[in-house]
């Protein structure tokens, strides 16, 4: 790992340099100009200056994603309304890093030699000319060698990090600035890896569901609650004690996973049914625009109205962006709160009273209707009311007060949702966007950071209630709703039903797909597997079963190279539908 470390380093020391090489070196007399010198000097500090605190800020930040930040780290797309409050957040939440920034900075330009190089007769001699011509030539050589990674037949690539660590540690061979450099300016583009034919592929993976349900459609109303960053962990160590009372009344996916490790991965799996098998978010990408079936859009043939609630400014993530692809009449956002004094100064408003202002709302809507709130109190910088300060267990890491704030503001909204006329016909979808940082143990595999709470809770049928060990995830949430209200409708998916006897979750993170399949976990890097583990029973993955299983390898190997392929076309054919 850290001789690629070393690669990835020269690479991009070579990239951010290459024009401080051409510019030095020249050979012409009017680099020896005092006033040319110290220019260079002043813009090579400051531009180095500049990635080196990017790979800085990762130091915090790739806790929470899970992989090197990008160019749009610096773009910020999507967050332009939150960014310049949250920036003053970081910087005293994370006081450390700006202090350990500016010492650096100072030894660095200490570092730098205050010597400005002169003309002198020597130096107008033709002999001089020609050695410098030369030098300025091979130091550019060398540059532009750094810079590509050596001398392979094809540049150094973000995905090549795989071939230098071990499962999951990619980013410690990478750094921050090379990721940047890479992706200024460049779409991520998607490719058929043509594995298969298609004939062949839809007897391995065929995402289109469609069912036919005997009896006549459930006509209740649909909740589905996205909380922010309730990773398994936080409520396995008991800082929800609301949520696990719901747990105890409905259906529970104990083995429940989210397909990506950020919110805006979140929100297309869920109401689309579609994962993001990229290293950009599917809102963000290219492919952001492309036709889709979302759950707004099934309900509203069967004569439901459809809203989607965020309590942060609009415009957010692109949520609203993607409410309208994906089909939602309603977007609410922190701009449709009509209160004054509810504002955390940073995201948005607190969970308790945008979860008050949810069920007033809802409590308007004609029946049967379908919506869906996402919370944000548990997303950094994790503020809540000063009120409630000290009310909550701190737990062993910042996010666990602000958990056991959203928890409390859950039930303060089932306690007025029960007095609603609409409550007793309304099934609740819960379910996690993502996995939090600062996971501990076995949450910090590439199967533990993605696993988080999924339940139903049907207000009607209570017999509708127990623990599910089956592998469930955010896209199976579409196809099993259908399932469950008798929904006779075609989509396309990329989960299952709770229903169905297929038990597979696939998500994807730092050049990895990640496949589950019953017991078992196989890391796939797009050409090849590089890990097979049983992750019931190693739950820390240690023992890389590849060369023992080889039967259990090559199944797995098949099923996601179908599933991958399937992906890549329909999203480059823009097939997200059936026709």
């Amino acid at each position: 790992m850290f001789y690629g470390g070393l690669i990835y380093d020269l690479s991009a020391i070579g990239f951010i340099n290459m024009l401080f090489g051409f510019l030095f070196l020249l050979p012409f007399r009017f680099i020896y100009n005092v006033a040319y010198q110290k220019t260079i000097k002043m813009l090579f500090f400051i531009i180095n200056l500049v990635f080196i605190a990017a790979n800085f800020v990762d130091f915090e930040y790739y806790k929470f994603t899970g992989r090197r930040s990008s160019f749009d780290l610096i773009t910020a797309k999507g967050m332009e309304h939150e960014i310049t409050k949250l920036i003053p957040t970081f910087i005293v939440q994370f006081w450390y890093l700006p202090i350990l920034l500016v010492i650096f900075s100072i030894i660095l330009w200490k570092l730098l030699t205050s010597e400005i190089i002169t003309s002198t007769v020597e130096r107008r001699r033709k002999m001089t000319i020609v050695k410098q011509s030369l030098l300025f030539l091979g130091v550019l050589a060398i540059l532009l060698i750094m810079g590509r990674g050596g001398f392979q037949s094809k540049p150094l690539r973000i995905v090549d990090a795989i071939e230098y660590s071990n499962l999951g540690n990619s980013a410690l061979a990478l750094n921050t600035p090379f990721c940047i450099l890479k992706t200024v300016g460049r779409k991520e583009t998607l490719v058929d890896p043509n594995y298969f034919s298609n004939s062949e592929l839809k007897t391995i993976f065929d995402p289109e569901f469609r069912s036919n349900p005997q009896a006549e459609p459930l006509k209740k109303n649909v909740v589905i609650v996205i909380l922010e960053s309730f990773g398994d962990e936080n409520v396995q160590k008991g800082y929800t004690p609301f949520l696990d009372s719901l747990i105890t009344k409905s259906y529970y996916f104990k083995n429940g996973f989210a397909n990506g490790k950020v919110s805006i991965d979140a929100v297309p799996s869920i109401m689309s049914s579609i994962p993001s098998l990229m290293n950009k978010s599917l809102i963000a990408s290219e492919y952001s625009l492309n036709k889709v079936y979302s759950l707004p859009k099934i309900f509203r043939k069967q004569g439901y109205k459809s809203s989607f609630f965020h309590g942060a400014f609009n415009g957010s993530q692109n949520f609203d962006q993607y409410c309208k692809v994906a089909g939602f009449d309603a977007y609410y956002g922190k701009d449709q709160y009509p209160k004054e004094g509810n504002f955390d100064g940073r995201w948005g408003i607190y969970d308790e009273p945008f979860l008050q202002f949810f069920c007033d709302e809802i409590s308007t809507f004609k029946q049967p209707f379908f919506t869906t709130v996402f919370t944000i109190s548990s997303h950094q910088p994790f503020n809540i009311p000063k009120e409630y300060k000290g009310r909550f267990p701190k737990g062993t890491s910042p996010i666990h007060e602000s958990i056991g704030y959203t928890d409390y503001s859950l039930r303060k909204f089932f306690e007025k949702a029960k007095k609603q006329d609409w409550y007793k016909n309304t099934l609740f979808v819960f379910s996690a966007d993502h996995t939090a940082a600062y996971g501990e143990g076995i949450y910090k595999t590439n199967v533990g950071k993605f696993q988080i709470p999924i339940f139903f809770l049907d207000t009607a049928n209570p017999d509708f209630k127990g623990v599910v060990e089956k592998n469930f995830q955010q896209t199976d949430i579409l196809p099993s709703l259908l399932d469950y209200l008798n929904i006779k409708d075609n989509v396309v998916t990329y989960g299952k039903s709770f229903r169905s006897e297929k038990n597979f979750v696939v998500n994807y993170l730092d050049n990895v797909y990640n496949y589950i399949q019953d017991d078992y976990y196989l890391a796939f890097d797009g050409q090849k597997s590089i890990g097979l583990y049983n992750f019931k029973k190693d739950p820390n993955l240690k023992n890389n079963l590849m060369k023992k299983e080889n039967n259990i390898l090559l199944k797995m190997e098949k099923f996601i190279k179908a599933y991958i392929q399937s992906f890549n076309t329909r999203q480059i054919k823009n097939e997200l539908t059936i026709k």
